[in-house]
């Protein structure tokens, strides 16, 4: 028969080692709710100070960038030319015409503004500083624009829109012009286009989420890029669309809102986007919390919000709590050894064992903590060294198909060269045979003059070698003063036999001496070298073969030389996927699809950037920027 007090539940027999158990764990949880809740609030207000900081830097820049071109439409507005212009009768507007666009020209040369014009009444362009271009914006109708319509009411304006002549976005400045003789009637706006193009270098080079909004809630700059020109919140099919026609040159607006109230942002509002790699956001991956913080823009109807990552918060918090936890079961240890001691002296020994165990064992987890954290950093230090050496490897592989790349164009060449070389070496032979024939027969006079011709040859060999030896040359690259004519020349020596044979027309406008570039001039040449061996090919299945080169100075002060083609051009996707590794639109077997994806790297490494686009008048055009050479820099290199 079977002891039935056995079977009795221990709360029946001791309640209050239960409750006492129970009431350990509770405050034991609440230890660490409540280091978890403090720890957490701490890390969010430091988070918040950071955001705000990083919002002050972001708005300095931006205001910077936005306002230096605001002060040249009141230089506009005082200039006589221009008034003489608005106020000029319609059959004479043509004579005063030429003179406004020469002030525009000259002031937007010196100020660095990307756009200058003015506006007639009627809202057309009626003067310009891109006028001597094809592509200007002479005659074209801005009246829907709001800059204008405010500013032909009199009232200064500065707005963020998308002009329909270039389809490039930027932030207009325009002052009403005015003419005192008819009661400050306005006869005119002047406008100065303030050009976005640095301000979104910088801003894609943010490594946290942010983005730029306008006042209809409308991102007009963000990281990632996919977010722009979606909405903070839903909007009306019809508004989106009035807006993007009057302001956006037409560009479909909305999208997928990101669901963010900004006025909640203002003081800091807990959102969630999705998860980030780099600075590309995957929905598919779920989302993670942010802190994003909203401030306005002075001078602007503009808010910038940043986001701040809160997963290093949780991540602190939840050690807090641990180590809170920690501490409390330690601080209980204590206490239940102070308990066993002042019990009975039979049970003093085996509480100090206990507590001896239990010490121990708390030993074993610190010293097993102490190992997984040495572990950790030995790793990471690991991985530092073998990211070190990759990158030491990546930058020898780019070299090598550097290097890979010449000699591949010096191959194709030898056919040429040899037939450059065959001919001078040919003269050599027989001249040297009759010099020696006509010192035998003592006329010494005619000797010499065969020996003189043979010099010239050598000479003539030597500089069809030259060239040859210095692009073929490997070397590391060095930054140094360089003539952009004489690398294009360089570089277009190599092809000269192909040229000819292909029956290209080469038109170089390029003065030598003159345009110096602070880079590599045997990289620069590799990459010359790359882009006319494709152009080359791009143009064989053509009747008319034009290869262009023209040079000048953008707007940020950079070296712009274009290289133009009279091919058949790419297409939109092709143009999209241009500079992606073995990516290629020449047949199987012609190509890597390295040669644009190394030059851009190469042009890159220099401080400058290399682009593509579709040539108005057919065919394909890249440009490469390149940085002026210094003032202080040394002679250029030969």
């Amino acid at each position: 028969m079977t002891d039935s007090s056995q079977s009795v539940p221990l709360s029946l027999h001791h309640p209050h080692r239960v409750l006492g158990i129970l009431a350990v764990l509770v405050l034991f949880l609440l230890a660490g709710v409540l280091a978890f809740k403090i720890s957490e609030k701490q890390g969010f207000n430091q988070l918040r100070e950071a955001a705000s900081h990083q919002l002050d830097v972001l708005a300095s820049a931006i205001d910077s960038e936005v306002t230096r071109h605001a002060s040249i439409p009141s230089a506009v507005e005082l200039n006589r030319d221009v008034r003489t212009l608005l106020l000029a009768p319609e059959e004479k507007k043509d004579v005063h015409q030429a003179a406004a666009n020469r002030f525009l020209q000259n002031l937007n040369d010196h100020l660095g503004g990307p756009a200058i014009f003015v506006l007639d009444t009627t809202g057309h362009v009626v003067a310009s500083s891109d006028w001597i271009f094809s592509h200007n914006m002479l005659g074209a109708d801005l009246s829907y624009m709001p800059f204008f319509r405010g500013a032909v009411a009199g009232t200064p304006e500065r707005h963020y829109a998308v002009d329909n002549i270039r389809n490039e976005p930027g932030y207009f400045f325009a002052l009403p012009i005015r003419d005192e003789q008819q009661d400050w009637k306005v006869i005119g706006v002047a406008v100065v286009k303030s050009g976005l193009h640095e301000l979104e270098r910088r801003w894609l080079a943010q490594e946290a989420p942010a983005l730029i909004v306008d006042n209809n809630g409308i991102v007009l700059l963000a990281s990632p890029p996919e977010w722009r020109y979606t909405t903070l919140s839903p909007q009306a099919p019809e508004v989106l669309e009035r807006i993007g026609r009057e302001q956006f040159a037409g560009q479909k607006l909305g999208g997928e809102p990101l669901d963010i109230a900004i006025d909640a942002a203002q003081e800091g509002t807990v959102v969630r986007l999705a998860r980030q790699e780099g600075i590309v956001f995957k929905a598919l991956q779920g989302k993670k919390p942010y802190l994003a913080l909203s401030r306005h823009l002075p001078g602007t109807a503009w808010r910038i919000v940043v986001f701040s990552d809160l997963h290093p918060v949780t991540v602190q918090a939840s050690t807090h709590a641990a180590l809170a936890m920690a501490a409390y079961g330690c601080l209980l240890l204590l206490l239940l050894y102070l308990s066993q001691r002042r019990r009975a002296a039979r049970n003093r020994l085996e509480a100090q064992a206990l507590l001896e165990k239990a010490n121990q064992e708390l030993e074993r987890n610190v010293a097993a903590r102490t190992v997984d954290l040495s572990d950790a950093v030995e790793r990471l230090q690991k991985e530092v060294v073998e990211r070190q050496r990759a990158e030491q490897t990546l930058r020898a592989a780019q070299d090598e198909l550097v290097q890979a790349a010449k000699l591949a164009v010096l191959g194709q060449m030898a056919t040429g060269i040899t037939h450059e070389l065959s001919q001078p070496l040919g003269a050599i032979r027989t001249l040297s045979a009759n010099a020696v024939e006509f010192m035998h027969r003592g006329d010494l006079a005619t000797a010499e003059k065969n020996l003189g011709i043979v010099g010239q040859l050598s000479e003539q060999m030597g500089g069809i070698i030259t060239p040859l030896k210095t692009f073929a040359r490997k070397s590391p690259a060095v930054p140094a003063a360089v003539d952009v004519a004489q690398a294009v020349d360089a570089a277009l020596f190599l092809f000269d036999q192909r040229l000819r044979k292909q029956s290209v027309t080469v038109d170089r406008k390029i003065e030598p001496n003159f345009w110096i570039a602070w880079c590599d001039q045997n990289r620069l040449q590799q990459v010359l070298v790359n882009l006319i061996g494709n152009a080359i090919d791009a143009m064989a299945e053509q009747r008319n073969r034009q290869l262009s080169f023209a040079l000048a100075t953008n707007p940020d002060g950079q070296l712009a030389l274009s290289v133009t083609d009279s091919g058949s051009g790419f297409s939109a996707k092709a143009l999209a996927h241009l500079f992606e590794p073995f990516f290629t639109t020449k047949q199987p077997g012609e190509g890597l699809g390295l040669g644009l994806t190394i030059s851009r790297d190469i042009v890159r490494e220099f401080g400058g950037d290399l682009l593509a686009e579709a040539a108005p008048e057919g065919g394909a055009r890249f440009i490469i920027l390149l940085p002026r050479a210094p003032a202080s820099a040394p002679e250029v290199l030969p």
